[in-house]
């Protein structure tokens, strides 16, 4: 079953084969999931991006259980939280993570379209391109899959996430898509996982210092992120609908 499946992992711009591998594995629990993704589809060509924000911990708490030699990308755009980069010395320790890769923004380019670092309030997209997207893409060559944290309770946007999708010419996973903010809560107090700080405070989704606010009762976990702009998404998982795949549940 495992050659059979790697040979169908294989073929990464067929969106078919995707969908029928969903529907094979759609009954497994995300831990389940995760170790068959890492273990048999993919072994030793996965990577899992983590923003080690919000509810980060599941996720990283699972993959720890599986690997903790698994690639775990880490995009640190230059402005972030000083929270979450001690949250993320944290969990790393906490789990034993041995194979964390803070990547950032090509210093070139930062100097020469965002010198001030202010980019992000005349163009927010182009920002999040040089500081998120464009160093993601650089580091995931050389991978066919990676693993993504995404959830449908996040935002309207997320509510017909699947398990698999087609991205660039890779297979994008979403273990915990879902996943409810109360099954995530309960899985951190089950483990006895650390909390983001931030979260106490009123933000239940955590991106760059300039381009997060606090949430309000009623909103949804991300309408904190690029308040006020048509934005809503950074750019590393906005796709043409065509390029997904697979159950939307």
């Amino acid at each position: 079953m495992a050659d059979q499946d790697q040979d169908a992992g294989a073929r990464l711009g067929d969106a078919a084969t995707i969908a029928r591998l969903a529907d094979r594995i759609w009954a497994l629990d995300a831990s389940r999931l995760l170790r068959f993704a890492i273990e048999d589809l993919f072994p030793g060509r996965i990577a899992l991006v983590s923003s080690f924000g919000a509810d980060s911990a599941a996720l990283l708490h699972m993959a720890a259980q599986i690997d903790r030699a698994l690639p775990v990308l880490f995009i640190d755009t230059g402005v972030l939280f000083p929270e979450t980069l001690r949250y993320r010395d944290a969990l790393v320790e906490r789990l034993g993570l041995t194979d964390v890769r803070s990547i950032g923004p090509d210093p070139e380019a930062l100097r020469s379209e965002d010198p001030e670092t202010f980019l992000w309030s005349s163009d927010p997209d182009h920002c999040c391109h040089i500081r998120k997207v464009a160093p993601l893409e650089r580091a995931l060559e050389g991978f066919e899959a990676w693993i993504s944290g995404r959830k449908r309770f996040q935002a309207a946007t997320r509510a017909a996430l699947p398990l698999f999708e087609v991205d660039e010419g890779r297979v994008k996973i979403n273990p915990l898509a879902d996943w409810s903010s109360t099954r995530l809560s309960d899985y951190l107090d089950l483990h006895g996982l650390p909390r983001h700080e931030l979260v106490a405070q009123g933000y239940p989704s955590i991106g760059c210092v300039p381009c997060t606010s606090k949430v309000r009762p009623g909103e949804d976990s991300r309408a904190g992120r690029w308040r006020g702009k048509a934005k809503t998404e950074c750019g590393l998982h906005v796709r043409p609908p065509a390029e997904t795949a697979g159950r939307a549940g």
